[in-house]
């Protein structure tokens, strides 16, 4: 398969273009190294940078494309855009100052809403490029960093991205990774100091809006010894009828005896193909906590992956998953206990309905030095109709026996007497299930704030009346 890049809003005397029917301006080239150094280019990379990337092209063309999970055929990787830049856009710290027509997308979306009622802190970005970015001035005064990751490459803490930059997923790690390693654009990078808890949330807006186009921002997140954050991923994307790509990647760094809780609520529209890495590393005593509802998609391959470094470090999964006609989601997580006395909970949750396939996968090994380790696995998937389909396919390595491991798996149908129980006292068949199928999610929402859980419950509606995508 011959991958093609595309440019958008470059010195266009450096190559051939042509004219769009989407009022783009594309590359007739392949993704060579000339294109990825005019990227760097545009990106004011420093020289690392831009030699990082012309490596990670060369591993993205030696590695073959997933066979193993749900096909991703219809991606043709030859109209990917891999690189887009609104038009006269550049990045603001004030709301009033952003362009019209994005501002009213993110309007439509609540974002300067949450910014003013509940969050420390908000990243918005468009396409490729972040739009807004703006931290509170009493989050500030704390040391903590939230700054948009290009402009944070050429700041004083453009040593730390360099240590800590693609360490967690090298572009080794599978061909989406190494094409993220090339062509990335946009995302956030987050520091908060030693001993700094933030009491709200700091939250990243990612909204692919360009038909045809990738999304490859690169979210960068390290929480010092004896900190606290809680950081809010939100993607949406409209429906084309071509397909979308969305690769990027999420590095989370989580210090002695801090927390992180890392809360996504997906909504990406039905032709887009979700192909997104996220990982963390947590040191003695420390803390991850996966938040996730995933309510879009043609095709998902995530699965978030915890490692546990350090003595006493927790993990804990909680996940809900709709698949609706059309969709094949595959997901679940992965947790390497790599230190004695680590623990990993997970809990997921998946509905599938009108034909819909939804596939959890865990992975959890347990190291030979992982001694008085515990891990527990609940995974539990509700089919909506005889044509769904729903499969759970958890993996163990444990290479210790001094370690307390279970699994449990359930998978059922709603209760045909719970429907007709509902509906006597007054509401119809229709909301009935809704009301089930939220019943049984209830795990994600529980664990959001209010607007968020709000959010996710309106999702889970619309998907119930077949009104998304």
């Amino acid at each position: 398969m011959k991958e093609k890049a595309v440019v958008k809003d470059i010195d266009r005397s450096m190559y051939d273009f042509r004219y769009s029917e989407d009022d783009a301006y594309k590359v007739d080239e392949g993704l060579t190294p000339d294109i990825v150094k005019q990227i760097s280019k545009e990106k004011n990379d420093p020289e690392w940078m831009r030699d990082f990337r012309l490596k990670s092209l060369d591993i993205y063309n030696q590695i073959p494309v997933p066979d193993w999970g749900p096909s991703i055929e219809g991606l043709d990787m030859d109209h990917i855009v891999t690189y887009v830049r609104p038009h006269d856009n550049k990045m603001e710290n004030d709301w009033e100052n952003v362009p019209t027509d994005i501002k009213d997308t993110f309007e439509k979306l609540g974002i300067p809403q949450a910014e003013r009622k509940s969050l420390a802190g908000v990243g918005a970005q468009y396409d490729s490029e972040l739009v807004y970015h703006n931290v509170k001035d009493s989050v500030a005064e704390k040391g903590v960093v939230y700054t948009d990751i290009e402009s944070a490459l050429h700041g004083e803490y453009a040593d730390m991205i360099k240590e800590h930059f693609m360490k967690l997923v090298p572009p080794t790690d599978h061909k989406f990774a190494a094409l993220h390693g090339a062509v990335w654009s946009g995302g956030s990078f987050v520091y908060v100091p030693k001993g700094v808890h933030l009491d709200f949330p700091l939250q990243s807006y990612f909204r692919l809006n360009a038909k045809g186009a990738g999304q490859f921002e690169h979210t960068l997140i390290i929480v010092d010894d004896d900190a606290y954050l809680h950081f809010i991923e939100g993607c949406s994307a409209p429906k084309y009828n071509v397909a979308n790509l969305h690769a990027g990647c999420v590095e989370l760094f989580v210090g002695k005896n801090a927390t992180l809780r890392y809360s996504t609520i997906e909504n990406w529209s039905k032709n887009m193909y979700n192909l997104n890495t996220k990982r963390a590393r947590v040191e003695e005593g420390g803390k991850i906590e996966w938040i996730s509802g995933s309510f879009g998609s043609h095709v998902s391959y995530l699965y978030p992956m915890s490692v546990l470094a350090g003595k006493g470090s927790r993990s804990e999964f909680t996940s809900v998953t709709f698949a609706g006609k059309g969709q094949n989601l595959d997901t679940g997580c992965k947790v390497v206990h790599a230190a004695p006395d680590t623990s990993s909970y997970v809990n997921t949750r998946s509905i599938s309905k009108d034909g819909g396939i939804s596939t959890f996968r865990s992975a959890v090994t347990i190291a030979e030095n992982a001694t008085g380790s515990k891990s527990s696995v609940s995974c539990q998937s509700l089919m909506l109709d005889d044509i769904s389909r729903s499969d759970t396919i958890p993996a163990m390595d444990i290479r210790t026996s001094d370690a307390d491991v279970g699994h449990e798996a359930k998978i059922g149908r709603i209760s045909d007497d719970v429907v007709f129980y509902l509906m006597s006292r007054g509401m119809s068949e229709e909301d009935a299930r809704a009301l089930i199928v939220s019943g049984f999610a209830d795990n994600v929402g529980k664990e959001l704030p209010l607007e968020y859980a709000v959010e996710m419950n309106n999702l889970i509606q619309l998907e119930m009346k077949g009104a998304i995508g």
